[in-house]
C-alpha cells in the first residue's frame, strides 16, 4: 500500500501526563482499551505487517486492518476499517496514525486519520464526533486511573450519508 496517497481529513493532538511507554501500552492493549474505549478492545500483533483487529464488547471483530509503522514507544500507523458491509470498497481504507512525543512532563500524543480519497464532511462526522471521546477517555484512565465511560452512537448525519451510498449499518 502507497502510504503516500493518503492525505490527512482528520488530526487531534493532546497532551498526556504519562510517559511514552504507558501511552503506548495503553494504545496497544486489550486490557487498557477496554476501559477508556467503551468496552471496545484493540488487538493486535506487536510488528511490523502485524494485524490489527477493535473487538466489540460482545467479542465481535467490529474494526480490521494491518500494521504499516511499528516505531514503539514512538509510531503506530495501522489501517482502521470497520466491519460494515461494503464500507472499505465504497469509501476505501483509513489509516490511523499515532504520534507520540516526549513533552516536558507530558506526552504529546497526535492520531491522524487519513484516506485515500475525499470524503464528505458527513461521512468524517463519525470520527469526528468518536476520536475526542476515545482520546479524552485515554487521557482521563492515565492520568486518574479511571475513565469516564461515555456512551456515543454513531451520529445520524453520517448514517444516512452511507445509506444514501447503499452501505447497510448495524
Amino acid at each position: 500500500m502507497n502510504l503516500d496517497r493518503f492525505k490527512p481529513l482528520t488530526v487531534y493532538t493532546i497532551y498526556i501526563a504519562a510517559t511514552p511507554d504507558q501511552v503506548w501500552e495503553a494504545l496497544t492493549s486489550a486490557e487498557f482499551s477496554r476501559q477508556y474505549f467503551s468496552g471496545f478492545a484493540v488487538e493486535m500483533e506487536p510488528r511490523l505487517g502485524g494485524k490489527f483487529v477493535v473487538r466489540a464488547p460482545d467479542g465481535s471483530e467490529h474494526i480490521s486492518g494491518d500494521v504499516f509503522e511499528y516505531d514503539p514507544p514512538n509510531k503506530l500507523t495501522v489501517t482502521w476499517n470497520v466491519n460494515w458491509p461494503d464500507l472499505v470498497a465504497k469509501l476505501g481504507a483509513t489509516l490511523v496514525t499515532y504520534e507520540i512525543e516526549q513533552a516536558g512532563e507530558a506526552v504529546r500524543l497526535t492520531v491522524s486519520e487519513r484516506h485515500d480519497r475525499p470524503l464528505s464532511d458527513d461521512i468524517l462526522s463519525g470520527g469526528r464526533t468518536g476520536w475526542p471521546a476515545i482520546l479524552s477517555g485515554l487521557k482521563s484512565l492515565l492520568e486518574t486511573g479511571k475513565a469516564p465511560q461515555i456512551k456515543m452512537a454513531p451520529p445520524a448525519q453520517m448514517l444516512e450519508a452511507l445509506k444514501a451510498m447503499g452501505i447497510k449499518t448495524p
